[in-house]
């Protein structure tokens, strides 16, 4: 255990027989579940299920502290970090813009957005060779490390859930095991999205793709509010 680290405790306070009346504490440790999603990676992972199967575009629409509370449903405490970019297009920022207020709504202080930036990239067409812009998204590879590991060193979470499979993140899932063993490393794969790397890593991954029942109990109420503000699902979110 890290010189930093300090248990946690839940209290639990027993009302025993009249005859053996006194309380007992009961002191439970608990467990802090943070979930690291690579946005970009998430994303497209679904868009690229939604091709083979239409109804996974509903998921789009997602509720994310509830979709990951229900692979701890014994823990006392799950947050999301979710890593991106906003869209360089109207449409696609505003549908992205949407989806973080629902969740923010729903669960503020358990989801938080972290964001990076596009960047254009010229790049040449393989089989014209010609060259054009490309936008890339920049800095969340970093932003997810950076933020994994400060969450370690301030010993802010228990369980580390890494929804990527990027295997820029391998330096990052050994810098934890390495200086930080006390900590719970998990590896969620996107759907459509694996990593041989990040696999050879930690053998238990979970492949999302393998729960459909999870992300549709998880699918945000049709419309969400709060004070005068309306969100609502977007149409081209429906399969």
């Amino acid at each position: 255990m890290s010189p930093w680290t300090l248990p946690r405790y839940s209290l639990c306070i027993i009302a025993l027989p009249p005859l053996e009346a006194f309380f007992l504490l009961n002191f439970q440790e608990m467990n802090r579940v943070r979930f690291y999603i690579d946005g970009f990676n998430f994303y497209n992972g679904l868009k690229d299920t939604a091709i083979r199967s239409p109804e996974w575009k509903d998921y789009y629409w997602l509720d994310f502290v509830r979709f990951g509370e229900q692979f701890y449903t014994n823990s006392e405490e799950v947050s999301v970090k979710y890593f991106t970019a906003p869209p360089s297009n109207e449409g696609k920022r505003s549908r992205q813009s949407a989806l973080f207020a629902a969740n923010r709504i729903l669960h503020s202080g358990q989801f938080e957005i972290i964001k990076g930036n596009y960047q254009n990239k010229r790049i040449e067409c393989r089989r014209c060779r010609r060259e054009f812009e490309h936008p890339e998204e920049k800095r969340t590879d970093v932003n997810i490390a950076v933020h994994m590991m400060l969450d370690c060193f301030h010993n802010k979470v228990d369980t580390l859930v890494l929804v990527s499979a990027d295997s820029d993140q391998v330096p990052t899932i050994q810098g934890i095991r390495e200086h930080f063993p006390e900590k719970n490393l998990k590896i969620y794969f996107p759907p459509s999205r694996k990593s041989t790397e990040l696999l050879n890593l930690l053998k238990n991954v979970v492949f999302l793709e393998n729960n459909p029942e999870k992300f549709r109990s998880a699918i945000l109420p049709l419309k969400v509010e709060s004070e005068g503000k309306i969100y609502t699902r977007p149409e081209k979110w429906k399969s």
